[in-house]
């Protein structure tokens, strides 16, 4: 058997496979955002360990883990988790979505070499102008920097002892040279850091340690469990639904949208916006456009309305064209295509008629739209999206669904374990990294239902997509 963990920023998922990949157990254990000032999102990395600990024992309840052989973690991408020489966590993690260093981050951007070697825009979301800011605004953590660690590969030390990263997480960092697949000295020191301040790298799929014997024990492991190096949340999600070669895509309606398209070369267009980073398997890359509030949107929203997303969701009947309401979901800045970390959210044109369902259906539509965006950004690099896959939370909405399958013009597969796509990748790497064969493992998941787009109502959905933009660069003249 082997163990699929996916940190990621609401809750920590984990799952159990057998040699057949399936699903034995599966749990989760949520997690909390803090928002200390505007621009700020922080977590304390003690929280993601104290979910492990939750979602190990609720594992072991289910299925008796003594034949386990592997572990495979996920985890969300960018993430500054600051240690010392002893291993202690310094300051509260700043995660991905914090912009508050988009001055650091504009400043980093206007380097050519940052672009020329990671093939990427430097956004305030990654984690090298993270550390600018820190450098900068709290020197005296700054200099006790012993480690910089990502999420997930911080719970990688807590359960191995081990200082390790991987491809795909690391790619987005802005030190890694992507096509090299190694860390950069000359990004590093452009941050004030070196190479013996970052973990060693391994590939996605590459053996990065072994589980402490004494936490093998507590959950009831036996021998010698290997840690894969795993993937970033999207990369992992990638391998979880057979989204290895070159034309395969899927769109994630989790926290953050992304749309995900794996490269069998590296080819990056930074002035796109459109990430180019390593994919979880060697000799792979991919490109993914990235929504920073999707189904974040959603639950911003349910907050206000004090109603549940799934009550929100589960009575608008059949997809229905668009109405005049727009929403831009622009609730923390965002990236594909627009590397705006200033602009925010807004609903438009708002009149007597736009009732409770009319704004709900905004919220989805606004996402949507963006979803768009980043399509366009990612064809426009010659990127060739032939079929799609959704995973992540919002996907369970056939709605939502359809209104991207409908505004894309693109039929939209639902696996079966969609919800749990990153920590299956996971699951699925720690089977490679234990000697299984890629061919074998990566393939596609069995599908629940294909969603079809209404191409009756694709040119309404276009227009109002129109719409949607010209709202964003009126918008853009108040920020």
């Amino acid at each position: 058997m082997f163990i699929g963990l996916d940190l990621g920023t609401s809750h920590l998922k984990g799952i159990v496979i057998d040699d057949a990949q399936n699903i034995c157990a599966e749990a989760s254990f949520p997690l909390n955002v803090k928002r200390p000032k505007n621009s700020w999102v922080e977590q304390d990395p003690n929280d993601w360990i104290v979910a492990t600990e939750n979602v190990m024992a609720s594992l072991s309840i289910q299925v008796k883990l003594d034949q386990v052989k592997a572990i495979g973690l996920s985890g969300q991408m960018h993430g500054a988790t600051i240690l010392d020489q002893n291993g202690n966590v310094l300051r509260p993690c700043i995660l991905w979505n914090d912009t508050r260093s988009f001055e650091e981050a504009s400043y980093l951007d206007s380097k050519a070499i940052f672009r020329d070697l990671t093939g990427n825009i430097v956004f305030p979301g990654f984690t090298a102008p993270k550390i600018a800011w820190l450098k900068k605004h709290e020197p005296k953590i700054f200099d006790q920097i012993s480690k910089v660690l990502l999420p997930k590969d911080y719970l990688r030390f807590w359960l191995s002892g081990e200082y390790v990263a991987e491809m795909s997480d690391a790619a987005g960092t802005s030190w890694l040279d992507v096509k090299k697949r190694d860390w950069s000295d000359d990004l590093l020191a452009a941050t004030g850091l070196d190479r013996n301040q970052m973990p060693r790298l391994v590939e996605g799929s590459e053996i990065s340690g072994l589980l402490k014997g004494k936490l093998a024990a507590k959950w009831g492991l036996s021998g010698d469990v290997i840690i894969a190096g795993g993937g970033g949340d999207n990369a992992s999600s990638a391998i979880g639904v057979g989204v290895v070669k070159g034309g395969d895509a899927f769109v994630s309606l989790g926290t953050s949208g992304v749309l995900f398209a794996a490269s069998d070369a590296y080819q990056p267009d930074a002035a796109s916006a459109v990430h180019t980073f390593c994919h979880a398997l060697p000799d792979t890359w991919h490109q993914m456009g990235v929504i920073l509030a999707a189904t974040d949107a959603m639950n911003w929203f349910s907050k206000v309305l004090n109603s549940s997303v799934q009550e929100m969701t589960n009575n608008l009947g059949e997809l229905k064209a668009p109405s005049d309401t727009l929403f831009l979901p622009y609730l923390g800045g965002e990236r594909t295509p627009h590397n705006d970390s200033k602009i925010r959210a807004s609903f438009i044109n708002l009149d007597h008629n736009a009732d409770r369902e009319t704004m709900i259906r905004a919220v989805i539509e606004g996402v949507t739209f963006a979803f768009r965006d980043s399509f366009d950004a990612l064809t426009s690099t010659g990127t060739d999206i032939k079929q799609l896959v959704a995973v992540g939370g919002g996907s369970k909405s056939e709605y939502w669904v359809q209104a991207i399958a409908t505004t894309l013009g693109l039929p939209i597969s639902i696996p079966v374990s969609g919800d749990y796509g990153g920590a299956f990748g996971a699951a699925r790497l720690s089977m490679i990294a234990q000697g299984a064969s890629k061919d074998e493992v990566a393939i596609s998941p069995k599908i629940k239902k294909i969603i079809e787009p209404v191409m009756p109502l694709h040119d309404e959905y276009l227009s109002a997509l129109n719409s949607y933009r010209s709202a964003y660069k009126a918008l853009k003249t108040l920020t």
